[in-house]
């Protein structure tokens, strides 16, 4: 996951409020079920002693977004009064949690959300297209209505000439040039990482077959839903979940095997200590993050100088004015310098619970 999105998190103070739960709407009584998880949210910030306004100020940007469909997760991060960060989970965490703390808690979001923090959803015909796109916290939509006519073949009754035939063949391509042409400009004005085509199957190949290749290329086509009426929305749902997993599988499987390859050549490394040392010096590339647990860090006033433990930190030159929680702390220091996050599973399991990919063998680095 890239860290861009994170960046708001750096600069932000704190204290913070981490808050993570389970937002489905996937069944008849979804908004009772919210109310009571947001019940049980505010019941565990005022145990801790957060303020009121930051409170309402959480309660206020759940209750105030668009709900989303099906099976679906909520992380929610205040920055004392403001909510700093708001996003929809791919995967409901399977209890909530709620963590009052110096530094924001990213863990969650890194294992369960979305790897795009923007994408497009088509929905074309040959007459046109409905696009929206999905931001964090926010969608828009529009329409774009071809100027090509007609789009249907003439009825047998109305014969086959050459004419008529070529004629709509012509329609159907200007329409699809022009909903081709307003893609390409959303993906280029938006960043969007992936663009989800959905729609009868001549209209969805039809769309690929017009986009460049580095829009197409971005393109996934989807069995669910068409775009006048019979959508299925849940397992249109389904269908974007289960490509946004597919993908969060690829980057894991890519970094353990950059990790593996990158042992004993100077290019990975795993334990706090080497981790926090190859952060430091901002060598990291990604940052694989397993299980840490309430292990703690040291560090001065600016999280830049940061170790495992107060004597390493003053053999550093550091004065140790703070401790903090390693879960919290190597993860905004990697977004700090700009490093990637994953979320490891199974197949890697690092020492301390946490093992970095560098951009460079750190022992050739000198001079």
């Amino acid at each position: 996951m890239q860290s861009d999105r994170f960046r708001p998190l750096v600069d932000a103070n704190g204290p913070f409020v981490s808050v993570y739960f389970d937002d489905s709407h996937d069944t008849a009584d979804a908004a009772a079920q919210l109310d009571a998880r947001l019940r049980d949210v505010r019941k565990q910030l005022e145990e801790q002693g957060v303020d009121t306004s930051v409170i309402e100020a959480i309660d206020s940007a759940v209750r105030g977004a668009h709900p989303p469909v099906g099976r679906s997760g909520r992380a929610v991060i205040a920055a004392g009064d403001t909510v700093v960060l708001d996003e929809h989970l791919i995967r409901p965490p399977t209890t909530t949690e709620v963590r009052v703390s110096e530094l924001p808690y990213l863990v969650p979001i890194v294992e369960h959300g979305p790897l795009h923090t923007v994408y497009l959803l088509v929905a074309v015909d040959h007459e046109g297209a409905d696009i929206t796109v999905h931001r964090v916290g926010r969608v828009s939509s529009e329409s774009v209505e071809g100027d090509g006519y007609p789009v249907h073949k003439a009825k047998s009754s109305e014969g086959h000439e050459y004419g008529k035939e070529h004629a709509v063949e012509e329609a159907v391509r200007k329409n699809i040039r022009e909903v081709a042409d307003r893609v390409t400009h959303l993906v280029d004005e938006t960043g969007a990482q992936v663009v989800f085509i959905k729609g009868e199957v001549s209209s969805r190949t039809d769309l690929v077959s017009a986009l460049p290749e580095r829009v197409a290329d971005k393109a996934v086509q989807l069995h669910a839903g068409a775009r006048a009426g019979g959508t299925d929305e849940t397992e249109e749902q389904h269908e974007i979940t289960q490509e946004f997993l597919k993908r969060r599988l690829a980057v894991i499987d890519e970094a353990a095997q950059r990790f593996a390859a990158g042992r004993g050549t100077g290019l990975a490394v795993e334990g706090l200590a080497d981790v926090a040392t190859a952060l430091r010096d901002g060598a990291v590339d990604t940052l694989i993050i397993g299980d840490i647990g309430d292990v703690t860090v040291v560090a001065d006033t600016e999280l830049a100088m940061l170790a495992p433990d107060a004597d390493t930190l003053s053999d550093l030159g550091g004065a140790p004015e703070r401790t903090l929680r390693a879960d919290e702390a190597l993860p905004l220091l990697a977004v700090s310098t700009g490093a990637a996050l994953v979320r490891t599973d199974e197949r890697l399991d690092p020492a301390d619970g946490i093992a970095a990919v560098l951009r460079y063998a750190e022992n050739s680095s000198a001079g």
